[in-house]
């Protein structure tokens, strides 16, 4: 059986009443298959093991980027867009490929993401030129949707007393492999060839592929109707200005024709988008499910989340690696750093890829006794936490390390939190188009804080050469911890969708009892 999306968006309480009734009916479809389907846990499994692959592609090309210069004989600016390529496709894209998942099966659409990924990175592999390499990981950009399907597919075939962990257990992958991707990346850079960065990715990619294919079963719910090409286009050409904006600004100048044409660009396609979408039968993303509460403030925390995890997470290594590679004369300026090599950088991260693996699933524990907007709040509240403490106390190695198992803790309480927050709160035949959006707001919110970060270390340099000094990156990582603090205030006026549920179960009961009274009158 199918849902079908009616042509006019239903009242808040038809919404309400639906959902609980989508819950009962994906409850009894199981039923008929249960003993032709796999325990969930072999589902998790396969899932994160998905997660895994994809995270670390997502992170390995970071320290990668000097060697690709100087193999590829190109400049800095367009060994830059190796990461930006992936970052505009992959925004456009998830969104996208979440709607056609909640149309068409996410399974379906899961599988054809990481077939995408993968050819993206055996093309990567064999790249002859900066140009080739640029191509396709825009190729691999367009599979990027792997989070967001997989949480759709939890929400769909697991016990919903088990959702909560298992979303918790697959959104800490996604910290855990950057972690070791950085560790990886770092190791298979100073002894072989960087095209064994993707030729390991395509291998993980393309296990997970066949697993998912073989093992995870296709969900039952799916919404079939046309495809919203406008809105489609619409929302692309909004994400894609937005973006080249952000990244390209500091370079071309934040007031240059070219940064304000595309920042106007962008809001007139987003404009347009939202417009579009409330007006037509289909709309790819319905407007009125992103301005619910539940919706809105995850929303708007992710946002936050993504511009203060960047203040942290990225410039960390950064911030290690200095002096590194400098000539003797500039490191005698330098009073920050640890001269740490990139693997050395990347092992400063694995405290907090080991705190994600076990965060990640207690904010599922946690969320589901007392509501999951407590965890976001918490894992707001500790991200803030330790960006101050990099703010005060950054002269030892040990702190930066303890610093770093407490953002780890926090990020997976976050991550978690919002994912299950994002799927309970919608119908599931929304799921993939709204955690799709979720990522795209975590996503611009981590480039805004990116070009931030970047213009307080140009900012604020080591007198008589272009060296950020320990000033930049004070004031980045305690920008880092207001915007947190921030993200953990927004987070408490989320309504908690397991109040939602309970509102959800009265209306239900009620309608159930006028019903039959009527029939007995």
């Amino acid at each position: 059986m199918q849902w079908v999306s009616p042509g006019r968006p239903p009242s808040r309480t038809a919404v309400d009443l639906n959902a609980a009734r989508n819950s009962k009916e994906i409850a009894r479809l199981r039923g008929p298959v249960e003993a032709e389907r796999q325990h969930y846990n072999v589902t998790l499994a396969i899932l994160t093991l998905a997660g895994i692959a994809f995270a670390l592609q997502q992170t390995m090309v970071i320290p990668a980027l000097p060697t690709l210069q100087r193999d590829l004989h190109t400049t800095t600016t367009w060994v830059t867009w190796v990461l930006t390529v992936f970052l505009l496709v992959a925004s456009v894209a998830t969104p996208i490929l979440g709607k056609l998942g909640d149309q068409y099966g996410k399974e379906r659409l899961l599988v054809i993401s990481l077939a995408i990924f993968f050819v993206g990175s055996v093309g990567a592999a064999a790249a002859w030129n900066i140009w080739s390499l640029i191509a396709w990981r825009a190729v691999q950009g367009a599979g990027a949707a792997v989070f967001p399907l997989s949480y759709g597919i939890i929400r769909d075939e697991f016990p919903r007393e088990k959702v909560g962990v298992a979303i918790g257990l697959v959104s800490a992958v996604f910290g855990i492999g950057g972690g070791f991707g950085i560790v990886l990346s770092g190791v298979i850079v100073d002894n072989v060839s960087w095209r064994w960065l993707f030729i390991i990715g395509a291998v993980g990619i393309g296990i997970a592929m066949v697993l998912v294919y073989r093992f995870v079963p296709e969900s039952p719910v799916k919404t079939p109707s046309r495809v919203d090409y406008v809105g489609a286009a619409l929302l692309s050409g909004g994400l894609i200005s937005l973006l080249v904006a952000l990244t390209e600004g500091e370079s071309w100048g934040w007031t240059s024709g070219r940064t304000l044409g595309l920042g106007a660009a962008a809001l007139v396609f987003l404009v347009a988008w939202g417009y579009a979408e409330l007006h037509v039968g289909e709309p790819m993303v319905d407007m009125r499910m992103l301005g619910r509460r539940e919706i809105l403030f995850t929303n708007i925390t992710a946002l936050i989340a993504g511009f203060a995890m960047f203040g942290t997470f990225v410039l960390v290594p950064n911030f290690v690696e200095t002096a590194h590679g400098l000539s003797a004369a500039l490191q005698r300026t330098v009073d920050y750093g640890f001269d740490a090599s990139a693997t050395k950088a990347g092992l400063y991260l694995l405290p907090s890829s080991f705190a994600l693996l076990f965060a990640g699933p207690i904010a599922g524990l946690i969320g589901r006794r007392t509501g999951f907007k407590w965890p976001l709040a918490v894992g707001m509240l500790l991200v803030s936490i330790s960006a101050a403490w990099l703010a005060e106390w950054h002269d030892r190695p040990w702190q930066i390390l303890v610093t770093m198992l407490v953002l780890g803790v926090g990020v997976g309480f976050a991550f978690a939190a919002m994912a299950t927050l994002i799927t309970e709160a919608v119908r599931p035949t929304e799921t993939g188009v709204a955690t799709g959006m979720n990522t795209v707001a975590r996503t611009v919110g981590g480039v805004v804080g990116g070009q931030v970060g970047a213009a307080l270390l140009t900012a604020h340099t080591i007198p008589g050469t272009n060296v950020p000094s320990v000033d930049g990156y004070t004031i980045a990582f305690a920008l880092a911890a207001v915007v947190a603090l921030v993200g953990a205030v927004v987070a408490v006026f989320i309504t908690p969708p397991v109040r939602r549920r309970e509102r959800l179960v009265v209306a239900t009961s009620e309608a159930g009892d006028a019903a039959e009274v009527s029939l007995t009158s």
